[in-house]
C-alpha cells in the first residue's frame, strides 16, 4: 500500500490509444476514464443503487423497533428528508471539489490524509464489500424462492448464486462502461415498476374491504431513543447510496448542473417509492406477520397474489441486481481514486488501455466481497455498516462547514442554507450516540477497526525508510498486475 513511482513499462505515453476504438479520450493524448455519465444515467444510478435489498429486508426490523406501523412509516418518510438533506449538502461539495471517490475527496480536502485514508481504509474492508454481499444474497435468496416454495432455499445454494452474479456483474463493468449504464437505466425502471405494481395490488386489496391493518397504527409505538436510532438506522440503510454519484463526478458529464439535477430528481422519488410501499405492506400484513418475516414482499406475494406469488421474487431478484450493477460500478471508483492518490497499491488505479475501465479495482473489490458472502446476520450487519458509514458522512459534512470556514474563496456553484447541514450534523450525531447504547458491540466493533486504520496508515504512508524488499515486492506486483490485464496508470494530464 505503499506510493511508488510508475515502474518502467508502466507510463501512459509508453501506448498510444487513440486507435482503439471508441476511446475518444485516449485520441487526447493519455489513457483516462471518459465522461459518459449523462443526467438521467446519473438519476438511474442513484435510484438503482439506493432501491435495492434494504425496502425488502427492513421493514421488519423498522417495526420491530419502531413498535408501530404509524411510527415506521414515519420513520420511513423522515428517513428519506434526512438523506435529502445529505444529498443536498453532498451536491455542495461535490460541485465545490468536482472529483470522483465521494467522502474520500471531500475528507481528504477539509481534513487531510488521515481522516480520507481511514474512511477509504473502512469503506474498503466494510461499507463497500457487507452491503454488496447483502445485495448479492438478497437476489440470490429471491431468485431460488420459487424452486423452493415451502422452506428457506439452501444456504450453500444462496452463497453461490451471490458469488456468481457478483462476478458476473464485475466483469460486465471491466468489459464496457455503456453496457453497464444501459442495464443500470433499464433495471431502475423495471424496480420502480415492480414497487408501483406492489402499491397498487395493495389498493385493490383495501377496496375489497380489508382495512383492518391500518387501524390504530400508533399502537405499540415505542419511544426509547436508542431503539428509535436504531429504526432509523434500518430506514438509512435502505436510502443508502445516495452519496453514489459523487464517486463518479469525474465521468458526469457538465456535473455542476447534473449532480445537483440528479440528487433533486431522485431522492423524492425514491421517497415517495418507499412511502407507498410500505403503506402497501402495512395494509395487507399484519404486525406479527411482518416482524416474522426475513423478506416482507415475499411474504405480502404470497398473502394478496396466490397463484402469483413466484412474481415478486423476480421482482427483488431484478431490483437487486441493478442495484449491485450501480454500486460495483461507483464504488469501484472510489478505490480507483484512492490508488491513485496513493493511499492503495497502485495497481488498483489502473486502466485497461482498449476498454478504459479500473479492471484491477473491480476485480479486487469482488474478492473482498466474495470473501463476505458468508455472513448471515442481516441485522447486526446493517447496524454495524450504518453507525461507520454515518460516522464518516458526519465528517463530510462538518468538512463542508470547516471549508466555508477556512477557504472561503472556492467556487461554489451551489451553495446550501448553513442550516441544512448543521441539522444534519445534530441528528446524525443524536442516531450514533443513542445506538450505542442499544447495540454497543456492533458500534464498538466500527469505531475499533477504523482505530485500527491509524497504525496501517503510519506503516504504509508516513514511514518513508520502509525496506527495499517491501518496495520491491510493490513494484514487483504492480508490474505483473499492468501485464495481467494490460492495464496503465491514469494520465495526469489535467487531473
Amino acid at each position: 500500500m505503499t506510493k511508488v513511482s510508475a515502474a518502467e513499462g508502466l507510463t501512459p505515453k509508453a501506448m498510444d490509444v487513440g486507435e482503439s476504438g471508441d476511446n475518444t479520450e485516449g485520441s487526447n493524448g493519455g489513457v483516462r476514464l471518459k465522461k459518459e455519465l449523462s443526467l438521467l444515467n446519473g438519476v438511474a444510478i442513484i435510484v438503482g443503487v439506493i432501491v435495492g435489498s434494504g425496502i425488502f429486508v427492513s421493514p421488519s426490523l423498522a417495526l420491530k423497533y419502531a413498535g408501530s406501523k404509524g411510527m415506521a412509516l414515519i420513520v420511513w418518510i423522515l428517513s428519506g428528508f434526512l438523506s435529502m438533506i445529505g444529498a443536498l449538502c453532498y451536491a455542495e461539495l461535490g460541485t465545490m471539489i468536482p472529483k470522483s471517490g465521494g467522502d474520500y475527496a471531500y475528507i481528504g480536502e477539509a481534513f487531510g490524509d488521515l481522516p480520507a485514508f481511514l474512511y477509504l481504509w473502512v469503506a474498503l474492508f466494510i461499507l463497500v464489500p457487507t452491503g454488496n454481499a447483502i445485495t448479492a444474497l438478497t437476489f440470490a435468496q429471491n431468485i431460488l424462492k420459487p424452486l423452493w416454495p415451502v422452506c428457506e432455499p439452501p444456504a450453500d445454494a444462496v452463497s453461490l448464486i451471490a458469488a456468481v452474479i457478483t462476478c458476473f456483474l464485475t466483469a460486465l463493468n471491466c468489459f464496457n462502461v455503456k453496457w453497464v449504464t444501459r442495464i443500470q437505466d433499464s433495471f431502475t425502471a423495471a424496480k420502480i415498476l415492480a414497487l408501483l405494481v406492489t402499491f397498487f395490488a395493495s389498493l385493490w386489496y383495501l377496496f375489497s374491504g380489508h382495512t383492518e391493518n391500518l387501524e390504530n397504527m400508533m399502537q405499540g409505538t415505542i419511544t426509547e431513543p436508542g431503539n428509535i436510532a436504531i429504526a432509523f438506522y434500518t430506514g438509512l440503510f435502505s436510502y443508502s447510496g445516495w452519496n453514489y454519484l459523487n464517486f463518479v463526478t469525474e465521468e458526469l458529464k457538465e456535473p455542476y448542473k447534473n449532480l445537483p439535477r440528479a440528487i433533486c430528481i431522485s431522492m423524492p422519488v425514491v421517497t415517495l417509492v418507499y412511502a407507498l410501499t410500505n403503506v402497501a405492506y402495512f395494509a395487507v400484513l399484519t404486525n406479527n406477520e411482518i416482524r416474522a418475516s426475513e423478506a416482507v414482499a415475499v411474504t405480502f406475494s404470497e398473502k394478496i397474489l396466490g397463484v402469483m406469488s413466484w412474481i415478486m421474487p423476480l421482482f427483488v431478484a431484478l431490483c437487486t441486481f441493478g442495484s449491485l450493477n450501480g454500486a460495483i460500478y461507483a464504488s469501484s471508483r472510489l478505490f480507483f481514486v484512492g490508488a491513485r492518490n496513493g493511499h492503495l497499491p497502485l495497481a488498483i488505479s489502473l486502466i485497461d488501455i482498449k476498454r478504459l475501465t479500473p479492471v484491477p479495482s473491480l476485480i479486487f473489490m469482488c474478492l473482498v466481497t466474495l470473501v463476505l458472502l458468508m455472513s448471515n446476520n442481516v441485522e447486526s450487519l446493517i447496524v454495524y455498516v450504518t453507525a461507520v458509514e454515518a460516522l464518516f458522512i458526519l465528517c463530510s459534512v462538518a468538512g463542508l462547514l470547516w471549508l466555508r470556514y477556512t477557504r472561503a474563496d472556492l467556487q461554489r456553484p451551489i451553495r446550501v442554507n448553513l442550516l441544512l447541514p448543521i441539522a444534519f450534523l445534530i441528528i446524525c450525531t443524536f442516531l450514533v450516540v443513542f445506538s450505542c447504547f442499544t447495540h454497543p458491540m456492533e458500534v464498538g466493533i466500527g469505531v475499533a477497526f477504523i482505530a485500527l486504520g491509524v497504525p496501517v496508515f503510519w506503516v504504509f504512508i508516513v514511514w518513508k525508510d520502509r525496506p527495499s524488499w517491501l518496495l520491491n515486492a510493490c513494484n514487483s506486483f504492480n508490474v505483473f498486475c499492468s501485464k495481467m490485464f494490460l492495464c496503465l496508470p491514469e494520465d495526469s494530464k489535467d487531473l
